[in-house]
């Protein structure tokens, strides 16, 4: 197997990625990332991810396809549920398409699900037999390896801690239910709470509005967590909130699961030392004392679905 050509994809919410490297190599052959344009749709992402495969292949054909994908994914079927947040890719069989257009035989997994293998194999959870791995970024997701290999559930939706109920009754989900952890803690959920707090507190948040020139409605979580470093206590309020929701289903998660290190990748995991601190302590408190609360960041960052892409066609190519 040394030596052969891997094909890694990534269907992000925002962006698409594809990479290039031989088995055996430690580092990428080539790697294209694109920005995805506002309102894009499965038809958009599929044509553009092709064309940058295509691209970044040059004419050679890869023995194996290893993809990522921003959503509830069928696993052994290669077949994508649906996506949260990008309409049209319902009931999509993701995987028989890529191996029709591109000629080699392709894996699908969740991008949580894939980012734990990716962490496991290369990253911060290497040699360890349990990693349970969650991003926080546009949504919240989470994957569980055991024993060198993922564990999706019976209908490929294991590890979906970002549909947790942290706070019943709070803020609607697209997933239908109020108070779920990504409504709480993701990171338009900490710009949406901000901005709610702004409007409703005039005199409060001089520091955040300071930040964004008056624009609200352009307001991030990179602005709320940027102020409140800077002292904000609005700003530090939502934030310590979001911290303090993704620390409660930590908690949970390690009593159910017990796993060996705990992983945690995405923008939001760029929010400072107090968010750190405050998912850390909140999920100490949740757990059992008996429970390990080993809680990290990823060491792959933004690539760990890509790198868990490569670990996946590596096992395609072994089964």
């Amino acid at each position: 197997m040394s030596g052969q050509l891997i094909l890694a994809l990534d269907y992000g919410g925002s962006k698409l990625s594809a990479a290039l490297l031989r088995v055996g190599d430690t580092a990428w052959a080539d790697l294209i990332r694109l920005p995805s344009p506002p309102g894009h749709d499965a038809a958009y992402d599929q044509t553009t991810m092709l064309r940058l495969a295509r691209q970044i292949l040059r004419g050679q054909r890869p023995a194996a396809i290893g993809v990522s994908f921003g959503g509830p994914v069928l696993q052994s079927k290669g077949l994508v549920i649906l996506s949260h947040h990008i309409p049209g890719w319902e009931s999509t069989p993701l995987a028989e398409q890529l191996q029709a257009e591109l000629g080699a035989v392709a894996a699908v997994a969740n991008d949580a699900n894939i980012g734990a293998l990716g962490e496991w194999r290369y990253g911060a959870g290497k040699g360890c037999v349990s990693v349970f791995y969650v991003t926080v970024s546009t949504g919240i997701g989470g994957g569980w390896v055991l024993d060198g290999r993922i564990h999706d559930g019976a209908d490929g939706m294991a590890g979906e801690i970002g549909h947790i109920v942290v706070n019943r009754g709070g803020a609607a989900c697209v997933c239908g239910k109020c108070g779920c952890l990504e409504a709480e803690a993701c990171g338009p959920a900490i710009a949406c709470a901000a901005r709610e707090r702004l409007a409703a507190e005039r005199q409060a948040g001089a520091g955040l509005r300071a930040l964004v020139t008056g624009d609200i409605a352009g307001l991030t979580a990179v602005h709320v967590a940027q102020a409140a470093r800077g002292g904000d206590a609005l700003a530090s309020s939502v934030l310590d909130h979001a911290a303090r929701m993704l620390g409660v289903a930590l908690g949970g998660a390690i009593n159910l699961m017990n796993p060996e290190c705990v992983v945690i990748s995405g923008g939001v995991t760029k929010s400072g030392d107090r968010w750190w601190r405050l998912v850390r302590e909140e999920a100490r408190y949740h757990a059992l004392p008996q429970m390990r609360v080993n809680i990290q960041p990823a060491a792959l960052g933004d690539d760990a679905p890509l790198w868990g892409a490569v670990a996946l066609a590596e096992q395609a190519l072994l089964d």
